[in-house]
């Protein structure tokens, strides 16, 4: 399913994302018609609109795209949504920009997940606070570490401060709190939610020397939920802790929104 302002895409109308790729999306995990975090996810989009493109979006119209392009299918997907100007050409990025809205779908991976075996490397995004549609710097580490025999990589600053995943947040617990990296990474709406239903969370720096004293480490995003980091280089932790499972029942006591 692939749909542009609600009409099926035709090839040349996706020529301006493929070669200038320039543009920003959210991605969600729809469950018969709901979503968790849906109102973050249209802030998001409504707020790097205006950053990527210096436009507003109508956030009540990608709902209703969204609302198409899952209509009638009750089991469990992701959906992208992705933002971008059919019309930009790689000359003239300033010129005044028309974005638009592509929603696509794809099968859910069946949750839990198996645990993450990451490489730490050196790496900052492209706008971090951004969910830009610039991938190739987060694949290629991803590809590096998958080389090397790792499933994905942690990214660290030049000072060695831990900051996010490739396209998910990084959590750690250190036996008393659930800590998240004080950072330039991408506010993610499954982090956010974390963040507000579990009281015992703290956000503050997290050194590659503090690794070793952390309990248990996890991944999130909207598609995986909470998944456990079982190996950050050559630092072993545990592939299942009860506070995962702790997480996982908060997340899930949240109530999803109707599409």
């Amino acid at each position: 399913m692939a749909l542009l302002d609600g009409t099926p895409v035709s090839a040349d109308m996706l020529q301006a994302l493929g070669l200038a790729n320039y543009g920003h999306f959210t991605t969600l995990r729809v469950d018969g018609g709901r979503v968790r975090g849906l109102p973050l996810h249209l802030e998001r989009l409504g707020r790097d609109c205006l950053v990527t493109f210096g436009a507003d979006l109508d956030q009540e119209r990608a709902r209703a795209y969204i609302r198409q392009a899952v209509e009638g299918d009750d089991g469990t997907i992701v959906v992208r949504v992705t933002v971008f100007d059919p019309d930009l050409e790689v000359s003239r990025p300033g010129a005044a920009a028309r974005p638009r809205i592509l929603v696509t779908t794809r099968p859910a991976p069946i949750l839990p997940l198996p645990p993450l075996r990451v490489r730490t490397t050196r790496h900052q995004r492209a706008l971090p606070r951004v969910k830009n549609v610039g991938l190739f710097g987060v694949l290629h580490s991803r590809r590096a570490a998958q080389l090397d025999g790792f499933d994905d990589a942690l990214f660290l600053d030049d000072a060695s401060f831990v900051s996010e995943g490739t396209t998910w947040n990084a959590g750690f617990f250190d036996g008393e709190h659930v800590v998240w990296p004080r950072a330039e990474v991408l506010d993610g709406v499954t982090m956010r939610l974390l963040q507000r239903a579990h009281d015992a969370t703290v956000v503050r720096p997290v050194h590659s020397g503090d690794l070793p004293g952390m309990r248990a480490a996890f991944a999130t995003n909207a598609a995986i939920g909470v998944r456990p980091i079982s190996l950050i280089d050559d630092l072993v932790l545990p592939g299942e802790h009860p506070i995962l499972d702790t997480l996982r029942e908060k997340y899930d006591e949240i109530p999803p929104e109707r599409l």
